[in-house]
């Protein structure tokens, strides 16, 4: 699992490391480690490569100009666009000019990789006019062979939020980010996240001396892998866990037929459905157990309620008694508009079972009073928070959040699955995880994981629609765990 930590935990912990180091050492170590990656980056045809260094105050900009002596010194031609020369980290700069690298107001003509070293970790807000004006002139520029240059951002993108992933005006799309000793959230979450291109975490050292929690937790395919439920050959449908579905209506029966759909992706050994699409269940899902009532459902370790369910008396009825179980619930689309009113808060709060919210940005300004705003893995904790439930506030970077404080960010999000019906599936995968025994933190980002690649590979053969999602969930389970 991948942990990222906000701004003011890393520079505890730099300050921690620094005062047991020789001075400059963590700059040198940092500066290697990027020098290192840009070549990679130049395919290591660094002699004659021409690297424009985009240097801002302070040590991200010292990092860049080390980096550059680096460079400069295997026969790259390094050009440093010094922003505020009056801030400039000069001992970066004079290394840079010792190792026959210059200092320009301008790009050269000839630009194959690009370092930004505008801002690091302390900044806020997007790029300055001056700053701007810098990276466009530069990305105009082409390198030896006419092809456009190669991004390589020091620590973060320049002009994002480094503890929220938002950004507001202009910032740095990289092509690589080179990051210092841990992630930092803008890595992992918001629209941040996707301008940092690829990452890689640089080990300066520091990691013994975080010595708080990480904001965030990020799954890899091995994390999503051992979470899913092993079967063995003592195992049958009822030990495998069976899942309770309670969406759709004879006015949206493809939101049942979806749900159920995405129940049988996952590992729950059997399906029932309870609702008013009992007929339209069946005849797409021959294996469903199926019901008009849900008093009539039979036995279940957990429940999916709400999507296509409606808002009237019967859908509330519905939702209600689900609530009054002991099992955990997944709570999506219509059963989270009828918690906007307050009217069920009390038998909420009375659940000691887990509840998994899914909420998507609309939907979560309903039950907040308010959007998520720029920080959303703050907005999804506090919601948890009010809830005592796990959310599951569904974006690019899918949010976890937990009422204890924990929170993990989705890796495979991907703006293919913006289509109708696509949150039925997931809903539906979900709760069979629930049933399969996960918690319902666990259940909730393997879920999103699962979703994503689901999207992804669906997204390979042409515009993507829910039922091209549903379809890829086995296959794409089968590939991480054959």
């Amino acid at each position: 699992m991948r942990q990222a930590w906000r701004v003011a935990d890393v520079r505890s912990a730099e300050e921690a490391l620094m005062a047991h180091l020789p001075a400059g050492t963590l700059m040198q170590r940092a500066a290697a480690g990027l020098a290192r990656r840009c070549a990679l980056m130049l395919d290591q045809r660094v002699y004659g490569a021409g690297v424009t260094l985009l240097v801002g105050p302070g040590n991200n900009g010292g990092d860049a100009l080390y980096a550059g002596a680096m460079l400069a010194r295997r026969g790259a031609s390094v050009t440093a666009v010094v922003l505020d020369p009056e801030r400039v980290h000069q001992a970066g700069l004079k290394a840079l000019r010792a190792a026959g690298g210059r200092a320009a107001a301008t790009p050269p003509a000839t630009v194959d990789l690009i370092v930004d070293g505008i801002v690091g970790i302390g900044a806020k807000g997007g790029l300055r006019s001056g700053a701007a004006t810098a990276l466009h002139r530069t990305l105009e520029r082409r390198g030896r062979r006419g092809q456009r240059p190669v991004v390589v951002a020091v620590d973060v993108p320049s002009g994002v939020d480094v503890d929220t992933g938002n950004v507001e005006g202009v910032a740095v799309r990289a092509d690589v980010t080179v990051t210092f000793g841990c992630l930092k959230p803008a890595h992992v979450v918001g629209p941040a996240a996707p301008l940092a291109g690829e990452l890689e975490l640089v080990d300066i050292g520091l990691r013994p001396w975080l010595r708080t929690d990480p904001a965030i937790l990020v799954p890899d395919r091995a994390d999503i892998a051992r979470a899913l439920p092993k079967h063995g050959p003592g195992d049958e449908k009822y030990t495998r866990g069976v899942v309770g579905i309670a969406t759709g209506s004879a006015t949206y029966p493809g939101a049942a037929i979806l749900s159920t759909w995405g129940a049988l992706a996952g590992p729950a050994g059997l399906v029932r459905y309870a609702g008013s699409a009992r007929e339209a269940v069946v005849q797409a899902h021959p294996s469903v157990i199926a019901t008009d009532r849900l008093a009539d459902a039979g036995r279940v370790q957990a429940w999916v309620v709400g999507s296509g369910l409606g808002t009237d008396d019967a859908a509330a009825t519905a939702v209600r008694m689900v609530l009054a179980t002991s099992l955990p619930v997944v709570l999506d689309a219509d059963a989270l508009n009828l918690l906007v009113d307050g009217a069920m808060a009390d038998l909420m709060r009375g659940r000691s079972a887990p509840m998994v919210l899914t909420p998507h940005d609309r939907e979560f300004a309903r039950l907040a009073g308010e959007e998520p705003g720029a920080d959303r893995v703050g907005a999804a904790l506090r919601l948890a928070a009010h809830t005592n439930a796990v959310v599951l506030l569904k974006g690019d970077r899918t949010i976890v959040a937990t009422p204890n404080g924990l929170t993990y960010a989705n890796p495979t999000g991907t703006a293919a699955l913006a289509t109708g019906g696509t949150g039925d599936v997931l809903a539906g995968l979900l709760g069979s995880l629930l049933a399969g025994g996960l918690r319902p933190e666990v259940a909730a980002i393997t879920a999103a994981y699962l979703h994503g690649l689901a999207g992804r590979e669906a997204a390979r053969h042409g515009p993507v629609t829910a039922p091209d999602v549903a379809a890829a969930l086995r296959p794409v389970q089968a590939a991480l765990t054959g």
